[in-house]
């Protein structure tokens, strides 16, 4: 006898033999069983038809659905499989990602407690691959158990824009004509947008309801569409869907403060993400890039821009101009509060980032920095920039010598040499060089220090990460002030054996490009040390001395 199920799952796969399985699997551990499971295969050409096929046989609840030809996206599996779902209910997995085992109990539990609804969402663990390390997906925005009566309601939820996190009344879908765009990348943008517009509410649910996992650094052809941002053909696929979006908000009679809500998502989401690649592409890369997204940058709505932090507007405007060495500049202290290299007063004393006034009005709207009162902050928090000049391995097998270079655009120093440490901190006890800075020119300061990687205090069980090294000054009143620390971006790596470690020092390669060192033990630390520590570590009795100790601190 035919089964009726109550939601349909579609596991979408290409080429992913190995993964399919536990994807797979953690359907069938949901603590809702009566479910449909579709495999739908985007033509793959490894094994994967083999496993799926097998998958199938064991249990009766799956279907294995293969396309005849490959689509070269998520859009055409997941619609085949729409077509032959029998639930009332659907959701979206992909190969390589998992569902939480009442993942399907909670969401149907909410469609059942509101029949009304269209779709119901929850929160998307995030696990990254490389370190195990979990995260919520826009934490702010599923905190809380509510119903949103439409997207009007709420419009930040734009940010949440993954379609797997939902679960969908096939009815909702069926009546808008909603099937996920073949033929190109961030579909899944455009399908939540038009979701969140259609429907006449849904339901979030706080707890986690997808596991998303991460390999941020992975391969470039291995890499997944969101992690190919070195391709400009990325770059124009995604400002293609927010033109989409667009479209279908002006064509919807959707009102100026969604469009815009949505346009300040394209500016804090998507335009941020290619934002902090900007010091690691080329001229070349980065006039192809100016070229695609400003004519759409002139399009969106100016509230949308003011509603960014003052880095990233310089960021946004700098690109704007044609500024783009200056970009590359401006990216690296995104999110760090890394002051400029330089900045320049008007005739009025309006200070702007960089060394010209701006042309334009628009342009010294948005690269004026006298909100940022430089000159005024409490000295804990004011804005440096320290950059390694140059760097040398000295003698010691882990062992640099750096020219460091600060920069103090509101001349919060006093003239004459300044007091300087590194610090670093591979475990409990930290590490601090001191050192002094000289005066170069007003505002602009240099000094050399010996940074010796195997002085820092390893725990006696060792210690496996990565650290960067910061810098600190220190006022004449005592007061700190701790800042990153900027290295070149292409100097060579070294690995040194100290202390039954593995110590590597390289440039970060990502993001605001710091000075990186890693950590991996090796020898009997590795395999009998940390092990050990570890079990004890877990022990109730360790467990008990670590509440005293937090009871006795409180």
């Amino acid at each position: 006898m035919a089964f009726t199920p109550d939601v349909t799952v579609t596991v979408i796969v290409f080429n992913d033999a190995e993964r399919l399985p536990r994807a797979v699997a953690s359907l069938q551990a949901q603590t809702h069983q009566n479910i449909e499971i579709v495999i739908s295969d985007d033509h793959s050409t490894d094994h994967t038809p083999e496993v799926a096929r097998e998958l199938a046989a064991a249990d009766h609840r799956i279907t294995y659905l293969r396309l005849p030809e490959n689509s070269g996206g998520c859009s055409a599996p997941r619609n085949r499989a729409l077509d032959i779902a029998r639930a009332p209910y659907l959701m979206f997995l992909d190969s390589d990602d998992e569902l939480p085992p009442r993942a399907i109990e909670l969401l149907l539990g909410a469609h059942r407690e509101r029949p009304d609804i269209d779709f119901a969402m929850g929160a998307v663990e995030r696990v990254r691959v490389d370190t195990g390390r979990t995260s919520v997906w826009m934490p702010h925005l599923v905190a809380e158990r509510r119903t949103v009566n439409g997207i009007e309601a709420e419009p930040g939820l734009f940010f949440e824009h993954l379609s797997t996190s939902k679960m969908y009344a096939r009815a909702f879908l069926d009546r808008h004509g909603l099937r996920f765009p073949e033929g190109i990348h961030y579909e899944d943008q455009l399908f939540s947008a038009q979701a969140y517009c259609l429907a006449k509410a849904f339901t979030i649910v706080p707890e986690p309801v997808y596991r998303w996992y991460i390999a941020p650094y992975a391969e470039e052809t291995a890499a997944s569409i969101s992690n190919q941002r070195h391709k400009l053909t990325n770059v124009r696929d995604r400002v293609h869907v927010q033109e989409l979006i667009d479209d279908f908000l002006v064509h919807g009679g959707y009102s100026a403060a969604l469009r815009e809500a949505k346009d300040h998502k394209f500016l804090k989401h998507d335009f941020r993400m290619y934002a902090g690649d900007l010091p690691y592409r080329d001229d070349a890369w980065l006039a192809d890039f100016a070229g695609i997204v400003n004519p759409y940058l002139d399009r969106l709505a100016p509230g949308a821009f003011a509603r960014l932090p003052r880095a990233e507007r310089v960021v946004l405007q700098l690109v704007r101009d044609g500024r783009l060495d200056e970009a590359r500049l401006a990216a690296r202290g995104l999110g760090h509060e890394v002051a400029p290299r330089a900045t320049v007063p008007d005739a009025a004393g309006v200070v702007y980032w960089g060394t010209k006034v701006p042309e334009t009005a628009r342009g010294r709207r948005e690269l004026a920095l006298s909100d940022l009162a430089l000159e005024a902050r409490p000295f804990p928090r004011a804005q440096f920039r320290h950059e390694i000049v140059s760097l040398e391995r000295a003698a010691g097998p882990a062992c640099l010598d750096l020219l460091i270079r600060t920069y103090d655009p509101g001349l919060r120093l006093p003239v004459g040499p300044q007091v300087a440490s590194l610090v670093i901190s591979p475990g409990r006890r930290r590490m601090t060089v001191r050192f002094r800075l000289d005066p170069v020119r007003p505002g602009v300061f240099e000094g050399r220090v010996r940074l010796d990687v195997a002085a820092a205090a390893l725990p006696p069980q060792g210690f496996e990460g990565t650290r960067h090294p910061l810098l600190q000054l220190q006022a004449p009143g005592g007061l700190r002030n701790t800042g990153l620390l900027l290295a070149p971006l292409d100097f060579p790596a070294f690995t040194a054996e100290v202390s039954r470690h593995r110590v590597t020092v390289e440039p970060e390669g990502r993001g605001a490009g710091r000075l990186q060192v890693r950590w991996e033990p090796v020898g009997l630390t590795a395999s009998v040390v940390r092990p050990v520590a570890r079990r004890v570590g877990r022990s109730p009795v360790a467990r008990k001395v670590r509440q005293a100790v937090r009871l006795a601190r409180a």
